[in-house]
């Protein structure tokens, strides 16, 4: 993904091992949940071509940086169990649009 978009079908279940994207295989609704908070936090875009929205997604200029900054690395640094909670909090109090 650093290089390119990677659409929505090469991430969810065994596709997403396979290309790998993911640890453990993932359902289309969960996979799309994942890459939705990350396009809120700023990490990730979709594509959009001349018809629309795309089911492609790609990188943000934060998230191209967050690679360059991990890259070699063995693991991304792990959340804190107080941003771990945040995370699963936060959105179930937001309202709906």
């Amino acid at each position: 993904m650093g290089f390119q978009s990677v659409g929505l079908k090469s991430i969810i279940s065994d596709m997403g091992l396979k290309n790998p994207y993911t640890s453990f295989p993932l359902s289309e609704l969960a996979a799309e949940n994942y890459l939705l908070w990350l396009i809120q936090v700023g990490v990730l875009r979709r594509e959009v071509d001349g018809q629309g929205i795309t089911e492609s997604f790609s990188l943000t200029p934060l998230g191209h940086q967050l690679v360059k900054k991990h890259t070699g690395k063995e693991n991304w640094p792990q959340a804190s169990i107080s941003d771990r909670l945040h995370n699963f909090i936060n959105p179930s109090l937001r309202l709906p649009v």
